[in-house]
């Protein structure tokens, strides 16, 4: 009887051991959660006060460079000139004209057979401001140069089915380039065109 009642004594005592691993294991698994946890906090928190630290740092800064230029702009403005007491005579001096010659010889031009589908018939080098596959949209083209001062014609290519929009047309090719040049600083790929047979 001593033996079983030992026996029973160690079997509960060997159950309470192994709860008390369970729990002991438990208690260490929520605790490393509790950590995890508590450093992504952490780390958020870092994220949001570094990240609001910056914004106020780079407002204040473009403040002060706009109040430094205000102060500059201030200081320009209420500089003043005294006259010169001295007559100084001016000899006019005889200007020529200068007439630039660009070499134009090396510009790209590309030539097509075009058909006139609106607007002014065009010359024999053209400044195309626009290649559409619709009409609809060569014709909105053609209106916004319309309104900006332009004789815009729209022709048709049949062999590629697309239609150009040339914005003027010249029969030299040296004004056709600067006209080209002028335009390219709204219309960057404006090109010139050869009128072919």
């Amino acid at each position: 009887m001593f033996d079983i009642f030992f026996t029973e004594k160690y079997l509960l005592c060997k159950v309470e051991i192994v709860n008390l691993y369970k729990i002991k294991n438990q208690i260490i698994l929520t605790k490393n959660k509790m950590y995890r946890i508590s450093i992504l906090a952490l780390a958020f928190v870092a994220v949001a006060f570094m990240t609001s630290c910056s914004f106020k740092s780079s407002e204040s800064a473009y403040k002060k460079a706009y109040e430094k230029a205000q102060a500059a702009q201030n200081q320009q403005t209420t500089v003043t000139t005294t006259p010169a007491t001295q007559n100084v005579q001016i000899a006019p001096v005889a200007t020529q004209p200068q007439t630039q010659t660009v070499d134009v010889s090396n510009e790209p031009v590309r030539t097509e057979s075009v058909n006139l589908i609106s607007g002014p018939a065009l010359k024999a080098y053209s400044v195309i401001c626009g290649s559409f596959s619709l009409k609809t949209n060569a014709e909105g083209l053609q209106q916004s140069l319309k309104a900006k001062g332009y004789n815009p014609s729209v022709v048709y290519n049949p062999s590629i089915k697309f239609y150009r929009v040339a914005a003027v047309s010249y029969d030299d090719k040296s004004s056709a380039v600067q006209s080209r040049n002028q335009l390219r600083s709204t219309y960057p790929d404006a090109w010139l065109l050869l009128k072919g047979k």
